[in-house]
């Protein structure tokens, strides 16, 4: 089947529309680097819209109805938002589900230590990457200090101008023969990955005759200390009960001569996120009950109290379905079971330059539209979910009523590798699911690229979905 290059396909309006979505996407990105910012930066945006936080509305003792929009967060990391329909819930949903977590370095919980006059923060690489993607380039401090009184300080350093940033140090070309002799997997191992903080020494001046320097053990170290008190307010103790994620210093860019494209950080799966938030804010049409999930974790495997195999999303939507008259054990059932579902998730973008990892007639390729995988998984389909046809073609037939442009794919050759996503959990209730989202370049690399024009379809075929099925 021949693949349409959207480019050539959007009229005038729909070319400013573009760039006014991928305008906001690029401020989205900026702005929620974290999943704790990415949740502080949609709260914000959904409440101008209306949307109301679920528990303020159980305290009140309100009932819900047709056309009310509520959301629930869960430790600061996951959110489920809900736009109620006509129809009862108990007939099933219709689900966007992304992920906010991105591949990082995370700060170890005894990470500072000093070594020949260095200062160094020690860390932990979370999710999938190639290791010596990381190192020389400038990285930034993303995150939480909770003391134990619990008061919470808020980290960011790194991102505006006359912020100081960080790097991992690499050697030099002079002294690599040996370290170009590695596999690429051992060239930088994971304890290397520990990023510069600091260089110079404390020193404590005395009063009095004597104005010698007191001598301070560990001084670059007890240095990065004193700064931490003075503007943060924090001992060393308290990284014990911190949560740091070093990322990528930088804004999110137009890319190419003609800005057709985004490079930035974490669209994995940021982007997916976004478009469906803005889906579920500019939908038009609200038959059955809407619904988006942006959880934590899914690059981890999506586990823990904030990953998708927690009780969140169930306990979230028997909440609701209380509020709206209708829950029970067996309805709750019905509803899941009843739903359909986008697992809104990023798919590999044929790249020329590594066409051997790809087959090319069921690649996703930038510029092509909205990319959907009937499977992930790896190699015999391990771990994937595999959508029935039946759900296929009634996407198919919502999507061409619509004129939303699709491309289906692979996640690369069948023996080369694979990934998963969120959506085997889903289907775990009976649900109808598919894998869904945006073609990237540079997967899980500290800078991932996007076409502009895909980013704009998938918003498109979200609410499509949203409407039509």
């Amino acid at each position: 089947m021949e693949k349409k290059n959207l480019w050539e396909t959007y009229s005038k309006k729909q070319l400013k529309e573009l760039e006014t979505l991928n305008a906001d996407y690029r401020k989205f990105l900026d702005e929620g680097k974290t999943e704790r910012e990415c949740i502080d930066v949609i709260v914000n945006t959904i409440e101008k819209a209306g949307y109301r936080e679920l528990e303020s509305v159980i305290k009140a003792g309100e009932a819900l109805k047709a056309g009310d929009k509520v959301y629930s967060v869960w430790m600061n990391k996951s959110i489920a938002m809900y736009h109620i329909g006509n129809q009862p819930i108990s007939a099933g949903m219709n689900i966007l589900g992304a992920h906010i977590d991105s591949p990082r370095l995370d700060v170890k919980q005894n990470p500072l230590y000093e070594a020949e006059g260095f200062a160094y923060l020690d860390t932990h690489y979370y999710g999938g990457v190639k290791k010596y993607q990381w190192v020389t380039i400038p990285l930034a401090l993303h995150g939480v200090i909770v003391k134990k009184d619990g008061t919470t300080v808020e980290v960011n350093i790194g991102e505006n101008e006359d912020d100081p940033v960080f790097f991992i140090s690499d050697l030099l070309i002079h002294l690599a023969a040996e370290q170009l002799e590695k596999k690429a997997a051992k060239v930088i191992e994971g304890e290397a990955l520990d990023i510069i903080v600091g260089n110079k020494p404390l020193k404590i001046e005395k009063k009095g005759k004597d104005k010698e320097a007191k001598p301070v053990k560990e001084a670059v170290k007890a240095g990065i200390l004193d700064i931490l008190k003075s503007t943060y307010d924090v001992e060393e103790e308290d990284f014990i009960s911190a949560e740091l994620e070093v990322v990528p210093a930088g804004k999110a860019r137009e890319a190419g001569f003609d800005r057709s494209m985004i490079l930035g950080y974490g669209q994995d799966d940021r982007v997916c996120a976004f478009t469906s938030m803005q889906a579920m804010l500019d939908v038009q049409k609200v038959e059955k009950t809407l619904c988006c999930i942006l959880v934590d974790k899914e690059e981890i495997g999506s586990v823990g109290a904030t990953g998708m195999q927690s009780r969140f999303f169930e306990n979230s939507v028997a909440e609701v379905m209380n509020l709206l008259g209708e829950y029970s054990e067996m309805n709750m059932r019905r509803c899941l079971a009843s739903s359909y579902m986008l697992s809104s998730d990023v798919s590999a973008g044929y790249d020329p330059s590594y066409a051997a990892a790809f087959e090319k007639k069921n690649a996703a390729v930038l510029g092509g539209g909205m990319v959907f995988n009937k499977f992930t998984g790896a190699r015999g389909k391990s771990g994937s979910n595999d959508a029935n046809a039946e759900y296929i073609a009634q996407i198919r037939g919502a999507f061409d009523k619509r004129g939303i442009t699709f491309q289906t794919a692979e996640l690369g050759k069948v023996d080369v590798g694979g990934g998963g996503t969120i959506a085997y959990i889903l289907a775990l209730y009976g649900m109808n699911v598919i894998d869904s989202g945006v073609a990237v370049l540079n997967m899980h690399a500290p800078w991932e690229a996007t076409s502009k024009a895909d980013v704009y379809e998938t918003y498109r075929g979200y609410i499509a979905f949203l409407e039509e099925i």
